[in-house]
């Protein structure tokens, strides 16, 4: 049945007015992708009960658990609800056993708490660990055992808040995998909180994109990207290229802080506010949408290289636009005209 959520809350000057709902046939891991400030965490604390919202309602998988016209409001340790904090919230004195024991309500019969410990123990792969305290645990490792606490309770819904922020590079992309593998295995519905692009691409089925309050889509993840619809969403998901435009044909654009006309692969609605074309996109031997270009400077990466450019035709006060390319292009220097797929000019109505 999965959740249904339709909330409202003031905070201050600030409005959380969202609605959305998780996948009722399936379990799913759904992604609330947003920037820092704009109500994904206070959606999550409402959720579990830590926040109250002013109006609306939670309803999980056919439980009530927040109404307001109904004047339901159950409790945070009533509504099976799990919620990894960015902080993970282990105890520092008490051992990797104790933490998670201390997650198991319910349950009194000891062999039962001892032989559930062994099995999530084993599941998150912290065998031999059970005697550690939290400082002598690696970051992941502590991740594990926040998880694990959380997951010996069974709860129907898991939440996890910015759950690879405290990491370092290299370990968030190792640990991305295992992350996965245990939101798949739990097999019920699962929301991820972040503002990287990344996690949610990796472990999300389907993500939600959060602006000021206000849920702006709900899309498939990989649909998502390839057609964000709102300028919001294209910087979420890494659109350095974006400039008001507006519909000069069924399947053309105009732009006019970048000069130009742009083909489009999909027609052009009415409302149009910009376009965005992504760095990696350009490339120096297409031939559609091309248009000599002047090369201002570059930044060599481990990998190729970013170069700003600017339209040969373009006014002289809008901004430079990026180019995103890869060593093993070809292309020596700079180019002397850029082009992009009409595949690849997104259009953006919000």
């Amino acid at each position: 049945m999965g959740l249904q959520v339709r909330i409202r809350k003031k905070l201050g000057d600030f409005l959380l007015d969202t609605a959305f709902e998780t996948d009722g046939m399936r379990p799913e891991v759904m992604g609330l992708l947003g920037a820092s400030g704009c109500g994904k965490s206070c959606t999550l604390k409402c959720i579990a009960g830590i926040e109250r919202p002013d109006w609306g309602y939670i309803v999980l998988d056919g439980v009530t658990l927040f109404d307001s016209e109904k004047k339901i409001d159950l409790p945070p340790q009533k509504r099976r609800v799990g919620y990894l904090f960015q902080s993970y919230g282990l105890f520092p004195d008490m051992t990797v056993e104790q933490n998670i024991l201390c997650g198991m309500v319910g349950e009194k019969n000891l062999g039962a708490r001892r032989a559930e410990l062994g099995r999530v123990l084993s599941a998150m792969q912290l065998e031999g660990l059970g005697g550690r305290r939290p400082r002598q645990l690696s970051g992941g490792q502590a991740q594990r055992v926040a998880l694990a606490r959380i997951l010996v309770n069974r709860p129907r819904l898991l939440m996890l808040d910015e759950p690879f922020s405290a990491l370092d590079s290299h370990l968030r992309e190792k640990l991305q995998f295992r992350v996965k593998e245990i939101l798949e295995d739990f097999g019920r519905t699962v929301l991820v909180v972040t503002h990287s692009r990344d996690e949610v691409y990796h472990l999300c089925r389907r993500a939600a994109v959060m602006d000021k309050g206000r849920l702006l889509t709900v899309k498939d993840t990989k649909a998502l990207f390839a057609d964000p619809e709102s300028i919001c969403a294209a910087r979420l998901t890494g659109c350095k290229n974006i400039a008001s435009a507006r519909k000069s044909g069924e399947y053309e654009v105009e732009v006019p802080d970048w000069g130009i006309r742009l083909q489009t692969a999909r027609p052009v609605r009415e409302g149009l506010r910009a376009v965005g074309i992504r760095a990696r996109r350009f490339n120096a031997g297409a031939k559609r949408n091309r248009a000599a270009v002047k090369c201002l400077r570059e930044m060599e990466e481990p990998f190729g290289r970013i170069v700003e450019f600017r339209w040969e035709a373009q006014p002289a006060h809008s901004a430079a636009l990026w180019w995103r390319e890869p060593k093993d292009c070809g292309v020596r220097g700079f180019p002397d005209g850029l082009g992009v797929e009409p595949d690849d000019v997104l259009l953006l109505y919000e």
